[in-house]
């Protein structure tokens, strides 16, 4: 180990050993100036005192302590790892550990500092393979200006990691977030919440919520292999919802993949999506089903089902393909190979193998094509030369 004093007032110590440079500890200073001071004194000068010399040494070395230093470590390199001024430092018995205060200082990669951090207390190993800050801690990122705040923070140079537990809550251009531990790699730009994670993207403005969520920084991507749930909000207010299984939120292509009993629930138009698969473009409000789906009109409880679908929220339009099936709470039914439904006035024009049932009047059509509105059961459906409209009975009653 490498001590020297700065120009300062402190001092600066360099964790790990130097081969070309050594040191004297205070208990070896303290027996030498004994040792000495037994050649000046009587010759019958006791063993015992001696001793006692060398007692009170060992004690002034179980408690070495140093005020106002600098402590920084390098690699086989040469580049500095971490740099970290305390206002104390306090070694163990073994000087294998270094118990500080107030720390603040950068931590650095491939030469180049990465993060600055600061805290009320902290610990670093000797071998510079780990440091420890406890209370109050921030990390700010300096390349993109995040900030990150937990109640204990861990970094580990030599595996590019640092893990934040307790209390976490982080600022990024992108994004902010809350969760209960963090371990981030900043080689691979990818950032892991665990435990009650809630993450609000800046653009889109969505809130992810979840046990677990994995942020790739670089590729701008926000991904959960657990249960999440996924809100598009306007101000602090959630609109449409999205649950899932698994999700991936792509923020350039402001997109959200829920996968694995997904469901979105939009307000306006009041629908409900279920599926394995749903596409949802938060920017241009559409939503692409590239696996069966099934869509509820929340208020006429319409409900359409299909191999593959595509809805336009805005216009509000959906078109529906491969063995489409729609229903009514009065029973009237419709299937075809292609469906287009206008949600606003709930009309339906079904393309190829219509088929057309109603119970009353009870009636059974077939033809290549469907228009109309299965809530009123007013359809009409045609195919070739034929052409058959379905009237409902109450309207043929005068006065009715």
């Amino acid at each position: 180990m490498e001590m020297r004093r700065e120009k300062t007032s402190g001092k600066k110590i360099t964790m790990g050993m130097r081969p070309q440079t050594s040191w004297l500890t205070p208990l070896s200073l303290l027996l030498v100036i004994s040792l000495a001071g037994g050649c000046r004194t009587p010759a019958n000068r006791s063993a015992e005192k001696l001793a006692e010399d060398s007692s009170a040494a060992q004690k002034l070395d179980t408690n070495l302590a140093f005020n106002n230093i600098t402590l920084e470590e390098s690699d086989d390199q040469g580049q500095t790892l971490w740099k970290v001024r305390a206002a104390q430092a306090i070694y163990t018995p073994d000087q294998k550990l270094a118990r500080i205060t107030s720390p603040t200082g950068q931590l650095y990669q491939d030469g180049k500092p990465i993060y600055r951090i600061q805290a009320q207390r902290g610990e670093i190993q000797r071998s510079g393979d780990r440091i420890v800050l406890r209370g109050e801690v921030i990390a700010t990122d300096t390349e993109s200006g995040a900030v990150l705040r937990a109640d204990q923070m861990e970094w580990q140079p030599k595996q590019d990691l640092m893990t934040l537990r307790g209390n976490l809550r982080g600022s990024h251009p992108q994004m902010q977030l809350s969760a209960n531990q963090a371990k981030i790699s900043n080689r691979q730009q990818r950032i892991e919440l665990f435990g009650k994670v809630n993450a609000i993207t800046t653009e889109p403005k969505l809130r992810m919520q979840g046990e677990q969520v994995v942020w790739q920084v670089k590729d701008e991507k926000v991904m959960s292999d657990r249960p999440v749930k996924v809100q598009r909000l306007q101000g602090d207010q959630a609109t449409d919802q999205g649950t899932a299984n698994r999700a991936e939120v792509d923020l350039a292509k402001k997109t959200a993949h829920l996968k694995q009993n997904a469901r979105l629930t939009v307000l306006e138009p009041p629908l409900q999506i279920d599926g394995n698969s749903l596409i949802w473009n938060v920017d241009k409000q559409t939503l692409v089903a590239d696996q069966p789906l099934t869509v509820v009109q929340r208020q006429q409880q319409i409900t359409i089902t299909a191999n593959r679908g595509r809805m336009e929220m805005k216009p509000e339009i959906a078109y529906f393909n491969g063995n489409v099936q729609a229903a009514a709470p009065n029973q009237a039914r419709l299937t075809s190979d292609d469906l287009t439904w206008k949600v606003g006035s709930q009309e339906v024009t079904a393309l190829g193998n219509v088929v057309y049932v109603q119970p009353d009047p009870p009636a059974t059509l077939r033809g290549g094509k469907a228009v109309g509105k299965l809530q009123n059961q007013t359809v009409v459906v045609s195919g070739g030369r034929v052409v058959t409209e379905i009237v409902p009975q109450q309207d043929l009653i005068p006065g009715g």
